[in-house]
């Protein structure tokens, strides 16, 4: 596989991403400002360049896993971007969840300069980032999907193209707000259960085979009552996803009144220090008003 690859941004969920692509035989240049991320990287097989810019004079393909739109847009288009490094040929699949409008806007910047782009974003959290089963959905032009399909399919258990480059993130967003709104009404009846004195683990096993049943139920249900809020998805990261997704839908006239609610409950538990943890830790907020603790 004479493929060469560019990994950037190797955080929570970049790293486990990279390592399932060294382990599938891509041979790999990693950067990130965590040195410590990029020394277990190298030691897991990789190679590692000085800027974005070097990774793109020497990579076939780049991917970029990085926090937001800004990022993105810094490391595609800044002064040692890919963009300085491009030459013909050359791809970016942005693998991070940002505003749809901002793929397309570095897609017609790199487009300028003969660098293709797919918004490739992911959901599953760490765990599917570290086992390879995460579901990708990907905007962008058919001939590129196709062409990399196997590359994104080493990390992942599903990779669909659903349209147009932003129609990845604009898939994503509606993942977003369907997991938030999920861990939500999870939150509200295991409180409900808690206040009027039933065990919330047995109604979580009564309810999990039936039409209540979900992979966020599976997920988050038993964290919230092991009391478990340690991060596969930080609930600052669920703000951003939720910011960009009513930024959207203004944009296009698509009310969700249902997601500023669930925004506005995640800015509280935000102020209350609770930024850095689980998503899940929204039960927190039901807890709080309630003065209940959800627990086996």
């Amino acid at each position: 596989m004479t493929m060469k690859v560019g990994f950037i941004g190797l955080g929570i969920m970049g790293k486990p991403m990279s390592k399932n692509l060294i382990k599938a035989g891509y041979s790999l240049v990693v950067y990130d400002h965590n040195s410590a991320s990029v020394s277990e990287v190298i030691s897991a097989g990789a190679e590692t360049a000085s800027s974005p810019k070097e990774i793109a004079a020497q990579c076939d393909v780049v991917i970029t896993m990085l926090p937001n739109s800004p990022h993105v847009k810094e490391v595609a288009l800044g002064e040692n971007g890919l963009i300085a490094g491009a030459h013909a040929g050359l791809t970016l699949i942005d693998m991070s969840s940002i505003a749809p409008l901002a793929s397309r806007e570095i897609s017609e910047a790199l487009q300028a300069k003969g660098v293709g782009m797919l918004d490739a974003p992911v959901s599953g959290g760490e765990p599917k980032a570290i086992d390879g089963t995460l579901s990708v959905m990907v905007g962008g032009d058919k001939a590129l999907f196709d062409k990399y399909y196997d590359l994104m399919k080493a990390m992942a258990g599903s990779v669909v193209h659903t349209g147009d480059i932003g129609a990845g993130n604009v898939t994503k967003l509606a993942n977003q707000v369907i997991v938030a709104l999920n861990i939500a009404a999870m939150s509200e009846a295991l409180v409900l259960a808690t206040k009027a004195g039933v065990n919330p683990d047995l109604v979580y096993q009564a309810i999990r085979g039936g039409l209540a049943g979900s992979t966020v139920l599976d997920a988050k249900a038993p964290m919230v009552m092991e009391r478990n809020f340690k991060p596969g998805f930080r609930i600052d990261l669920h703000i951003k996803d939720l910011a960009n997704a009513l930024d959207t839908s203004h944009g296009v006239g698509a009310q969700l009144p249902l997601t500023a609610a669930v925004m506005e409950m995640m800015q509280a538990l935000k102020a209350d220090g609770l930024g850095t943890a689980d998503h899940s830790a929204l039960a927190c907020y039901y807890e709080k008003l309630a003065k209940v603790e959800v627990a086996k």
